[in-house]
């Protein structure tokens, strides 16, 4: 793998600066050891605008960015997500690719082919992963036999081209599949379109080859904001509040001289960070050390896997019951 020298400038770019983009290129300029080349946009005046305001250049193209940096993030949609990224990749430039890796496995796979195949990093922002709360919850994790996510929102009109499965439930796939040291052996899955044309609103449940036991809700038509992981495991019940960073956790004690043991319960606060300042800084390690990522291509493919037979599930669910409610 290759390995940049920590004692010059990181030369990075990005490619995409809409709404996420943008925020890109605003972090990679603050970072020290990195130098913010440019940023690429379908929108030319959107490219010069965010160019202008992060203090780089704004490049007509990916090939005369590429010729130019030693890492990029890639933030544009998903159906561009091989176009996009295989031109760096292809040339042994590190990758951030937005989550989720790609709109197809064949695709997805194709991106961890041409990383792997051309000595480069590639990190997939799945950014809940450098959650301070999800990073704390994960530490005192051991043998999860149950877990229930929830992530529910407000509509975002900028959401509108992926259903609500790879929009906001592919982050708590990934979290799961990260706790739960095991293979999948079961998927079942509801949703249904209530503002757009995709599933805004859907119910998954993840049975693992271990016993373990996953419930996932994710929705984008709800008016209060819940984003919450519970998880029971042999001894504890711990709760993660996304929103309030917390973590509450419940625990048996043992009294002298009592039949059973108390319940004794604590909340931890956990220190706030910016989730996506953190994985770009990840990111920019890991590219001058040398080092893999977190989410390395493989960990995004696997949970696109599973998003994509959520959202299969969900088709057949939905197939099934128009045929039950046809006149006879």
């Amino acid at each position: 793998m290759t390995r940049v020298q920590t004692d010059k400038k990181l030369r990075v770019g990005v490619v995409g600066v809409g709404y996420l983009g943008r925020f890109h290129a605003l972090i990679y300029s603050r970072i020290p050891h990195v130098h913010l080349v440019g940023v690429v946009d379908t929108d030319p005046a959107r490219a010069r605008a965010v160019a202008d305001e992060a203090g780089c250049r704004s490049f007509p193209a990916i090939d005369q960015l590429a010729e130019e940096v030693d890492a990029v993030s890639v933030v544009v949609p998903t159906t561009a997500h091989l176009e996009a990224s295989g031109p760096f990749l292809k040339r042994g430039i590190h990758v951030l690719l937005e989550k989720p890796i790609a709109p197809s496995l064949e695709e997805g796979a194709e991106i961890v082919r041409l990383a792997g195949a051309h000595g480069a990093i590639l990190q997939v922002g799945h950014v809940e992963r450098f959650n301070a709360g999800v990073m704390a919850l994960a530490e005192r994790i051991r043998s999860p036999l149950y877990l229930e996510a929830q992530r529910m929102g407000g509509f975002v009109e900028r959401a509108t081209d992926v259903d609500v499965v790879s929009d906001l439930m592919i982050h708590d796939i990934d979290i799961i599949l990260s706790l739960v040291a095991s293979e999948i052996s079961s998927i079942s899955a509801v949703g249904a379109s209530v503002l757009t044309e995709h599933v805004d609103i859907a119910n998954a449940r993840l049975e693992f080859a271990n016993g373990a036991v996953a419930n996932v809700v994710a929705s984008r038509v709800s008016d209060k904001p819940t984003r919450r992981i519970r998880v029971f495991q042999g001894g504890a019940y711990l709760a993660l509040d996304f929103v309030e960073q917390t973590i509450d956790v419940a625990a048996p004690r043992a009294v002298e001289g009592a039949e059973r043991p108390e319940i004794v319960r604590e909340q931890i606060k956990v220190e706030p960070v910016k989730p996506l300042d953190q994985e770009i800084a990840a990111f920019v390690r890991c590219v001058q050390e040398g080092k893999p990522p977190l989410v390395d291509g493989p960990t995004g493919l696997e949970a696109l896997k599973v998003a994509l037979e959520v959202q299969a599930c969900i088709q057949r669910s939905a197939e099934l019951q128009r045929r039950h409610l046809l006149p006879i």
